[in-house]
């Protein structure tokens, strides 16, 4: 259990700052969704930063703590932190100013409002440096050992899929294109050039993420993704937590196996979903395919945790000593008091 965790000031001094801003991004949108009645496509024009302030915090956290387990190319990872943080910052915070002034962010393409022109383009540039420093970064922690296996799984698995997660938005920015006009907070026109569902541009209308209820949505995917890793660390923690009560996870590469396999739903998990976006289908209304999809990938995950844990306790069992058996004893009666003078019993001598 240790070894997940390090000291705070011992992390990335950018990636931590810029995650104590987003999480106060948050904490800013989240009063603003209540105070400022303002929508975009049916949400409050906070929204849209309160959902990035959260995603940026809490991946530029998990990264700070990350590059305090680089033991070789740690100054290379260290830049890469920094060019991460400060790319993460500048997106947002061009986000954040668009939802204050009731206009859109991205796809944006009104050419009469000259704070668009000049904040587009760092949204679109800013999009690629952050995915291109996360795949260096991936490769950097790819070729060495941060931890433990258990731990050295999660964060390999987890930076795929985060990597994956990064370059899901630049594929369907490059692949569908959707030029409309919309209506944004202030009731002028703006003009589009892309949207984010497949089949309703635009659509929304799940309760707090706002996905799309009529159409696919590859913020679905991009969301799992990006947070996988997340969600890897965490099992691997609790895995490592239960292994003072539990024999059988004290080996480590039985944790590790584990987080295989739980790395290994996961990443089907991400699979399905992107597969049922793409066909333009919502993730609250699965049709038969994508349903059998998620059962094979559940009852794979659930084969392969069931044989590594049967796995491990037999070969526990196999191991552990039995205890001797101990035969009962009951304790010698005391012998009974003699009157004085009374000769004991007499014994044959041998001759």
């Amino acid at each position: 259990m240790t070894s997940l965790l390090a000291p705070v000031r011992a992390w990335h001094r950018p990636l931590t700052a810029c995650a104590v801003l987003m999480f106060g991004l948050v904490l800013v949108a989240a009063v603003g969704t209540v105070l400022d009645e303002r929508t975009l496509l049916g949400e409050s024009v906070w929204v849209k930063p309160l959902k990035f302030g959260f995603a940026f915090g809490l991946y530029a956290g998990t990264l700070a703590w990350l590059l305090t387990k680089l033991t070789r190319g740690r100054r290379l990872g260290c830049r890469l932190g920094t060019v991460f943080a400060l790319a993460a910052t500048v997106e947002v915070g061009a986000i954040t100013a668009q939802a204050a002034r009731g206009t859109f962010s991205h796809f944006n393409a009104d050419q009469g409002d000259p704070v668009t022109l000049a904040l587009v383009p760092l949204l679109t540039f800013g999009v690629m440096v952050i995915v291109i420093a996360q795949l260096v970064l991936a490769a950097v922690v790819l070729f060495q050992r941060t931890g433990g296996a258990a731990l050295n799984r999660a964060i390999r698995h987890g930076l795929a899929l985060a990597t994956f997660g990064m370059v899901v938005p630049v594929f369907w920015m490059v692949t569908e294109i959707h030029p409309r006009t919309v209506t944004d907070a202030n009731g002028h026109s703006v003009q589009m050039y892309q949207g984010h569902g497949i089949g309703d541009p635009d659509g929304h209308g799940m309760p707090l993420t706002n996905w799309s209820v009529s159409g696919g949505d590859f913020r679905v995917p991009h969301f799992f993704a990006l947070h996988g890793i997340q969600v890897l660390l965490l099992i691997a923690a609790v895995l490592a937590a239960l292994a003072a009560e539990r024999v059988w996870l004290r080996d480590e590469e039985v944790r590790a196996r584990l987080v295989g396999s739980a790395a290994l739903g996961y990443t089907g998990l991400v699979a399905v979903v992107t597969w049922q976006a793409w066909r333009g289908q919502p993730l609250i209304h699965p049709d038969t395919a994508t349903l059998l999809a998620l059962a094979a990938v559940l009852l794979l995950t659930a084969g392969v945790t069931v044989r590594v844990m049967a796995t491990a306790k037999r070969a526990t069992a196999a191991c552990t000593p039995a205890e001797p058996a101990t035969a009962e004893r009951t304790p010698a009666e005391p012998a009974a008091a003699r009157p004085a003078g009374t000769p004991g019993p007499s014994w044959p001598v041998a001759r």
